[in-house]
């Protein structure tokens, strides 16, 4: 309708605005206007009262004058802050705190290389200054090499023939280089190997550089096969540091660090008339010319960086999970929050078609789909956030947002990145590493854009049982979301305008959590600090394992030394295999008096720094015989490896980690000082990022096959370790005796890696601290330094279950517990189903708080009893497990592994990929059916009214873990438990109308004593009942109805309304699962109702 009260249609005047629609509500700014009006279109109805209530009597020309100042207000607020006029005239240095690191080839810089030609490759640096303002650097002049041992007897002339030779071999390999020349220089230089002590200050080395950084594998493949060198022969070379990526080389050479601040002085620095970034300051430099500041007092703050976070909708096809191909992006939605503030300046929700008002965010609704893409395109570039959050994004919202936009053939919409003409590029990845196992993902690379993807950083900083979004933010946020399914999402789109906007609060909640995860895990400022602290690229953090912050602190300081690193997939021992940690004989028993822990302080790093273990003091057993070493001047491990002590060298990897510690001890002490919140979090990030840093480097040696293995060193360390844990043990038990003046004799019960349990036989819990203390300070002294022993803490009481499986109260003050520690049982476990979980804590807590161990029994007993009878709630017995292989590939089939297949088969779309974990609940089958062949989707269970088999989950997931809880403090606790009346009475679902199920006819039942009757509501015998029956049965609908109802509406009250039916169908919470049954019970006690015919 127009403004008259006629509908007929508008003509669009001549300066023509995008077909968007405002709805500014709150204090947001009204929607800018983005994409392109058809020549003719109607008016919304809807659209038209929304901008009646806005604009009052403003004419169509007014309102299309108004759309177009919106747009210029919402790009201006948006906007970065203008460049200073000190910026712009080039008379002041640049400082910025670098966020992206990559490297590109292109045209060497004339400018700033006269003479050079061809091909270079140039280092980019992504950042922001102080000011807000955004950078891109491109750094010049810097080039690949590597080195190799110079042969005996190879002059200046031999260099000049071989550089010849090599240079020939060179063209052939890579033909369609655009160089002028391959190796550029090989030079000779004094180094030393890092492997084995070598008395010789150092020896002749080549170091070989070469025109661009993927000719350095090319030329290592050429020197591992060898050549044939006048005067030599046919010669093959070990090469040095030829496996280290450009980039990291680069930071390693210029003393940059992930994340640290960088300047270039003034002058010292060109602009090119045409950019080739849409970044505010574009520059280029000699990498010679650049200033890396440490991450000290002002250089230790945080750039203002802007980081979006976003979450897409898309409408999928009856029955299928959404596809790129074929199912559109009908919303998106917005936050864009400076990094260090609470509040987003950027909230809101583009919308394929009308959408109603939300409060404080700005609704931009579009009529078509290439306008809703092309909008987010120029917000990315309107806002230019430096990091790009979300949940999942890496491996579905960016992949479909690209993918969509090339089935629509819209081509301008991958330039997403800084870079000009810079499309975005996915591919399939797979992470992998010993302690995070396989994932299969899929790598976005937007130049210049760092993205963050929580469900990543979450899998692996932290072991959940379930990584959905909901889950992991009832764990860390005690905050729930609607879970709206995939197959309800089209409905909502193809109802009105408040289906879409109740579509769009879903869709604003999935981008607005994973923002609130990111500043209460403090993801960025550890993150930040680890890459401060390790050297590398702060991207490199998520994408790669531990291994490559050991190699860039190793590098960095065998730079120092003068060292160079071997490209050995093995050196040193070609033993596969060490003894691992000691972990003395566990004493097992339920302990009423206190025990006392003492703790080695950092173990591993301590051993390494006392006993000088290094690879450059590591002594080859021919050198032990040849170089006849003092015997003050070695140390003869356990494990029958020699190394030089400090006298006569200090090793690389002791050094690295006493800077590491030294510098852990100074942030924690700076974090106690500190008052600003910003502040501390830093310090915090920083101390943490160190204390892992510096237990990584054991692991490095270890790693068999990582960058540099060394098990000479590994081997030596666990040794150490064994040996002190057994000495620890005998001089506790030797001193704190009747004998030696104490009340009682002190007993050992059990010592792990790197602690000891000790009963000093006092039953006061501050009397067995002050002991702990005084045995911890007698046994230190009789260690090397930094090797320390430590008081930490009294369990009272304590059950002893096994090796690593152990539950007590934990005492770090004698008036009062902390609280309740396990390790290694149920409660910690993730792969036990939550009953599991929740029946030992309760009986821990009964047990060890209560001291009521037949408090304990008891409701063991009520819970078994309510398993059998099917009174358990569905979500308390769900498993879940991680998959880390396709079923095919699982030697032994699994449970998880062969459901994941069978899901594949119902739909590819929506089962589990490896890498994910795999809900799954254990169901009844034909007897001697296997556990895989009866593990089924929680859902699909419900869906269907699939019985659960409640005898496996009574003896695979109960009994043994109850067990080895009550065993220690319950007499004939399995007879006790798991036998008797309490598991005698047994109730089974009957499944719904699908399978076999559906050709079966069900027999009518009495509603009194459930016998089978042909027809009616009574048997003959409940005839005389009837009122009693009936009053019942209405009394069980009424009680009923009211759990339901009282379900509904905190579901309601989760999804932020008391006025819209629930959709959620989250499988992380249990009142789902509850809500589900509720509704299935209340139906079925309804049809029974019905069948009274009064």
């Amino acid at each position: 309708m127009n403004r008259a009260g006629n509908s007929k249609k508008r003509p669009p005047p001549s300066n023509t605005p995008p077909a968007v629609k405002h709805q500014a509500t709150g204090n947001s700014t009204p929607s800018p206007a983005i994409g392109t009006l058809d020549d003719e279109f109607m008016v919304d109805e809807d659209v038209f009262l929304d901008e009646t209530l806005l604009y009052g009597d403003e004419d169509e020309e007014s309102l299309i004058l108004r759309d177009i100042e919106e747009r210029e207000s919402r790009s201006s607020a948006w906007a970065r802050p203008p460049l200073s006029p000190a910026y712009l005239s080039n008379s002041q240095s640049i400082t910025f705190q670098q966020l992206e690191i990559d490297s590109i080839i292109s045209e060497s810089h004339k400018e700033l290389l006269p003479g050079s030609s061809g091909q270079a490759p140039i280092i980019r640096m992504f950042g922001v200054t102080r000011e807000g303002n955004s950078v891109c650097c491109f750094v010049h002049g810097f080039e690949p090499y590597f080195y190799i041992a110079c042969p005996p007897g190879m002059g200046p002339d031999d260099i000049s023939k071989f550089h010849q030779i090599l240079e020939g071999r060179m063209r052939e390999s890579n033909k369609n280089a655009k160089v002028p020349k391959f190796v550029r220089r090989i030079e000779m230089v004094q180094k030393r190997s890092i492997m084995y002590y070598q008395q010789q200050e150092s020896q002749t080395f080549l170091k070989i550089t070469v025109a661009l950084p993927t000719m350095v594998a090319s030329c290592r493949g050429i020197l591992d096969r060898g050549l044939q060198i006048d005067g030599f022969g046919m010669k093959s070379f070990q090469t040095y540091e030829s496996n280290i990526i450009f980039v990291l080389r680069f930071m390693v050479d210029c003393n940059i660090v992930g994340g640290n601040w960088i300047e270039i002085p003034t002058g010292k620095y060109k602009k090119n008339a045409r950019t080739l970034s849409y970044c505010q300051l574009e520059f280029h430099c000699l990498y010679s010319d650049l200033i890396s500041h440490a991450a000290e007092g002002e250089y230790s703050k945080m750039a203002p960086f802007r980081v979006l976070s976003f979450d897409i909708e898309c409408a999928g096809r009856k029955g299928h999970f959404p596809e790129a191909k074929h199912d559109p992006v009908i919303q998106i939605a917005n936050l864009v929050t400076l990094q260090g503030e609470d509040h987003p300046f950027v909230r809101n929700v583009m919308t394929l078609k009308s959408c109603a008002p939300i409060v404080g965010v700005d609704v931009m609704s579009f009529e078509t789909e290439r306008e809703v893409l092309l909008a987010w395109r120029d917000l990315i570039r309107d806002v230019d956030p430096d990091i790009i959050i979300g949940y999942n994004i890496c491996k579905f919202d960016l992949p479909y947002l690209i993918e969509r936009a090339a089935t629509l053939g819209i081509e301008e919409f991958p330039l997403l990145g800084r870079v000009k003409n810079s499309r975005v590029r996915v591919r399939d990845s797979t992470f992998s590493s010993r302690q995070q196992g396989i994932r299969e993902s899929k790598e976005t690379t937007i130049e210049g854009r760092f993205q963050f993807d929580l469900i990543q950083a979450i899998h692996r900083d932290h072991k959940l049982s379930s990584y959905s979004l909901n889950s992991v933010s009832a764990h860390f946020l005690s905050e729930q979301k609607e879970d709206v399914h995939h197959s309800i999402i089209t409905d909502l789109q193809n109802g009105n305008a408040e289906t879409r906007r109740r579509l769009a609060v879903y869709c604003l909640k999935d981008a607005y959590l994973p923002q609130r995860l990111l500043d209460k895990l403090m993801f960025i400022y550890n993150y930040v600090e680890m890459a401060r602290v390790t050297g590398v690229p702060i991207s490199f953090l998520l994408a790669r394992g531990q291994s490559i912050k050991v190699l860039s602190q190793l590098l960095r300081k065998a730079k120092q030394k003068n060292l160079v690193l071997p490209n050995a997939k093995q050196s040193g021992s070609e033993q596969g295999t060490y003894e691992g940690a000691t972990v003395l004989e566990a004493r097992t028993g339920f302990y009423e008096k206190p025990i006392a822990t003492l703790d080695f302080a950092s173990l591993y790093p301590s051993i390494m720094m006392a006993y000088n273990l290094c690879y450059c003091t590591l002594v080859t057993p021919e050198d032990v015989r040849k170089l006849n070493l003092p015997p003050e001047h070695v140390t003869r491990t356990p494990s029958g490896e020699t190394f030089v002590k400090q006298s006569l060298q200090k090793g690389i990897l002791p050094e690295i980690l006493e800077e590491l510690l030294t510098a852990r001890k100074r942030a924690k002490a700076d974090l106690k000082e500190a008052k600003d919140p910003l502040e501390k979090a830093v310090l915090d990030g920083r101390q943490l990022a160190l204390k892992i840093s510096a237990n990584s480097v054991y692991g490095f040696t270890g790693a068999t096959n990582g960058q540099l293995p060394c098990l000479e060193i590994s081997s030596s360390v666990t040794s150490y370790g064994r040996q002190m844990i057994e000495q620890t043990k005998k001089l506790v038990e030797d001193k704190f005796t009747t004998l030696g003046g104490y009340e009682y004799n002190a007993e050992v019960i059990y010592g792990d890696t790197d602690s000891v349990m000790v009963q000093f036989g006092v039953s006061d819990v501050e009397a067995a601290m002050n002991l702990g203390r005084e045995a911890a300070e007698h046994i230190s002294g009789t260690f090397i330094k930094p090797i320390k022993l430590e008081f930490e803490k009294v369990y009272f009481p304590y059950l002893l279950i096994n090796k690593k499986r152990y539950a007590g109260l934990l005492w770090t003050n004698p008036q009062q517990f902390d609280k309740m520690d396990t390790k290694g049982i149920e409660t910690v476990r993730r792969d036990n189903c939550l009953l599991v979980k929740n029946l030992v804590t309760e009986s821990l807590n009964k047990i060890l708080i209560d001291r009521d161990v037949p408090g304990a029994a008891e409701n063991v007993k009520k819970t078994i009893s309510d398993l059998l009878m099917n009174r358990i709630d569905l979500s308390l017995l769900v498993i879940t497990k991680g998959l880390t292989k396709t079923g095919d590939d699982y030697e032994v089939k699994s449970a998880h592994g062969e459901l994941a297949e069978r899901m594949r088969k119902r739909d590819a779309a929506t089962a589990p990929n490896v890498g994910d974990r795999v809900p799954y609940v254990i169901i009844k089958a034909a007897k001697g059916a296997k556990a895989y062949e009866r593990s089924e989707d929680p859902i699909y269970v419900l869906q269907n009214n699939i019985p659960i088999d409640p005898n496996y989950y009574l003896e695979n997931q109960i009994s043994k873990p109850l067990l080895r809880i009550f065993e220690p403090v319950l007499k004939n606790a399995s007879k006790e438990l798991l036998h008797g009346s309490h598991t005698r009475s047994i109730s089974i679902t009957t499944p719904s109308n699908s399978g076999i199920m559906k050709f079966a006819k069900k027999q009518l039942s009495c509603v009194g004593c459930k016998v089978p009757i042909s027809n009616g509501t009574l048997c003959a015998s409940c005839k005389g009942r009837e009122a009693e029956l009936y009053c019942k049965n209405v009394s069980q609908v009424a009680e009923l109805e009211e759990v339901f109802g009282r379900l509904w509406t905190q579901c309601q009250e989760c999804q932020g309304s008391l006025h819209q039916d629930v959709l959620c169908t989250s499988r992380d919470c249990p009142i789902f699962y509850r809500r589900m049954k509720a509704q299935k019970d209340m139906a079925v006690a309804r049809q029974q109702l019905d069948r009274w015919s009064f």
